[in-house]
C-alpha cells in the first residue's frame, strides 16, 4: 500500500459539506473528487481507486455505513482507508462505523486540522 496520500474522494450528499471539506483538503494539498451520494461514491471508488475515501453516514438510499461496508468486502477498494464524516456523534455509531471497515471517524462540523491530522496519522500508519 502506498505510503502517500494524494487524491481524496468526499461522499456526501450536502452541497455545503462537500464545499467545507473541499477547502479543508485543498488547503492541505489534496487532489479532491466528489461524489453526491453513497452509490456514486462506491462506483467511483471502483473506477478510480482514490487514496483515501472521506464518507458521510446519513445520505437517502444507500448509506455510508453500508457503503463503507461495501467497499471493505470488494477485493478492488478494501484497501482504500475510509474515515466517515458525519454529524452522527454517539459512542455507539462510531463503533459501528469502524466494524463496517472504516479506519477512522470524525464528527461534523468537522476541524480542519484534526481532520488533516487523521490523515496523516493513516498515511503514516502505511508506511510502516
Amino acid at each position: 500500500m502506498s505510503c502517500e496520500i494524494r487524491r481524496v474522494l468526499i461522499v456526501d450528499d450536502s452541497p455545503t459539506e462537500r464545499f467545507l471539506l473541499t477547502q479543508i483538503l485543498a488547503g492541505g494539498g489534496f487532489e479532491v473528487s466528489i461524489a453526491e451520494n453513497a452509490e456514486v461514491g462506491v462506483a467511483q471508488a471502483r473506477l478510480f481507486k482514490p487514496d483515501l475515501i472521506l464518507m458521510d453516514v446519513v445520505m437517502p438510499g444507500m448509506n455510508g455505513f453500508q457503503a463503507t461496508r461495501q467497499l471493505s468486502r470488494d477485493v478492488a477498494t478494501q484497501h482504500i482507508p475510509v474515515i466517515l464524516c458525519t454529524t452522527k456523534s454517539q459512542q455507539s455509531d462510531k463503533i459501528w462505523g469502524l466494524r463496517q471497515g472504516a479506519l477512522d471517524y470524525v464528527t461534523k462540523p468537522v476541524d480542519g486540522a484534526l481532520l488533516l491530522a487523521k490523515i496523516a496519522a493513516i498515511a503514516a500508519g502505511d508506511c510502516a
